[in-house]
């Protein structure tokens, strides 16, 4: 009788996982649907919202500007914790920061407490970073890689459904705080959802945090905004603008020197700057800027009463998120056949393309604006076109990076892109600011403007690209 031989036993990531740890995907996929639920639901409700506060249309920029403020900082933040501490751990801070932020912007009773409210929802960036990290410790490859495309289809799924499903609601209700307290319902639902099944990443970092990088880039990031924001009249000269500028670009010139000198920095600037990768990055930065601060200006345009301001269609919150709608179609179509283009022509081909159409429908927007179908069909191809860009980045930023920092190279993408919309609400807010009408709201040709620059940035970014592959060759 020949000795049957034993195979050797499988490695952690080999060996059949739990029910319990393979079904928790679910649970993730839900904290996503709610991530871009809150990430566009606010945007058809936001006219309403400064009416609601009394604030003009160009103060309105900051209440997605803050938010983004707080993520560019929460990002790398959380992520170093999440290796430190535990990723299901900075995964329930994240949900309990973000449910007590969406509650109390819900119940704001004024415009300061609606931006603490946004300030606290700035972790919102840093759950799929999380999960990513918590699937790939506790799942094999092939079963993590289909769990992160699941993540991030429900958060596209999410996003989608938030600017309908918020303006039918507020349409059934109406009532604003109702409304919002919807998405504050959803979020707090997700705080002892995280308790349920989610298990912890078995895998720790060494090391500390990088507390100066986290206070330089935020006090930084402040004091640079917090002057672009005392342009709101034009007056770029004045002490109030140039003095908290200037005192923000020290400050970042500053954590620019510790980051580089630190062994465990909070952000790899060496990997911003490489020759490769740092086109790239500046693309990532112009991305955020037309992506993110497009968002509350086109809302506030659609809003506008054609027969006080000029402009405008006067559309209800409803009727803007169905108007937003093709843009969201637009960018899920983008993103699902981003893989199918690139098939064909290349990512860095496709990413050249997304932003020459990002840049054109722009464009289109400052000349073609005075009817509805207009503004649909633009918006179509502008969610089109920036939805091939978030396929196509990603990968080509990794590409173009060193293999051993593909993870960090991702982080970075995420972070530039994010630190590029916080400057868009200053300095669209700004510009607004700057062609104010005598009705105390933007003229029409701040809104010209503020296309013509983020077609501009299209286009830039555009560029970038093209002389990153040129450098390659």
């Amino acid at each position: 009788m020949t000795a049957t031989a034993t195979p050797p036993p499988a490695s952690p990531a080999e060996q059949p996982l739990p029910a319990s740890v393979t079904a928790v995907v679910g649970l993730l996929i839900l904290f996503e649907v709610t991530s871009g639920f809150l990430q566009v639901g606010l945007a058809p409700l936001l006219p309403d919202l400064a009416g609601h506060l009394g604030i003009g249309s160009a103060a309105l920029n900051w209440v997605v500007s803050v938010q983004l403020l707080a993520a560019a900082v929460c990002v790398p933040l959380f992520g170093r914790l999440g290796d430190l501490y535990g990723h299901r751990r900075m995964l329930r801070v994240a949900l309990a920061a973000i449910a007590a932020g969406t509650l109390i912007v819900a119940l704001a009773p004024d415009y300061a407490t609606l931006l603490a409210g946004r300030v606290l929802q700035g972790p919102i960036a840093a759950l799929l970073p999380l999960e990513i990290a918590l699937v790939r410790d506790r799942l094999p490859v092939a079963e993590a890689r289909r769990a992160i495309a699941r993540l991030v289809g429900a958060l596209t799924l999410g996003a989608m459904a938030g600017g309908v499903v918020m303006g039918l609601v507020d349409s059934a209700f109406g009532s604003l705080r109702l409304t919002l307290l919807v998405p504050a319902a959803l979020a707090v639902v997700c705080v002892p959802v995280s308790f349920v099944a989610v298990p912890e990443s078995r895998t720790r970092a060494g090391g500390r945090v990088d507390w100066a990088g986290v206070v330089l880039l935020s006090a930084g990031m402040v004091a640079l905004l917090g002057g672009i924001s005392g342009a709101e009249g034009g007056s770029w000269g004045s002490a109030r603008v140039l003095v908290p500028v200037t005192l923000g670009v020290v400050l970042l010139a500053v954590w620019v020197r510790v980051e580089l000198r630190g062994s465990e920095p909070l952000v790899d600037v060496r990997a911003l700057a490489a020759r490769t990768t740092a086109p790239f990055y500046c693309a990532a930065f112009l991305f955020g800027v037309f992506y993110f601060g497009s968002q509350a200006p086109n809302s506030t345009f659609y809003a506008a009463d054609p027969e006080v301001t000029g402009y405008g269609f006067g559309l209800s919150a409803l009727s803007i998120s169905l108007v937003l709608l093709p843009g969201a179609v637009g960018s899920v179509i983008g993103s699902l056949g981003t893989a199918a283009v690139a098939g064909r022509i290349g990512y860095r081909r496709t990413l050249m393309v997304a932003f020459a159409l990002v840049a054109l429908t722009f464009l289109q927007f400052a000349l073609l604006h005075d009817e509805i179908w207009q503004m649909a069909a633009g918006s179509a191809f502008t969610g089109l076109g920036m939805g091939l860009a978030l396929g196509a980045m990603p990968t080509v930023i990794v590409e173009a990076s060193d293999p051993a920092r593909s993870g960090i190279s991702a982080a970075l993408y995420n972070n530039v892109k994010t630190v590029g919309g916080a400057v868009a609400g200053g300095v669209f807010a700004s510009l607004l600011g700057a062609f104010v009408s005598s009705t105390g709201e933007p003229g029409e040709g701040g809104y010209e403007a503020l296309w013509l620059v983020a077609s501009a940035a299209a286009l830039t970014a555009l560029v970038a690209t093209v002389v990153a592959r040129r450098q390659e060759s």
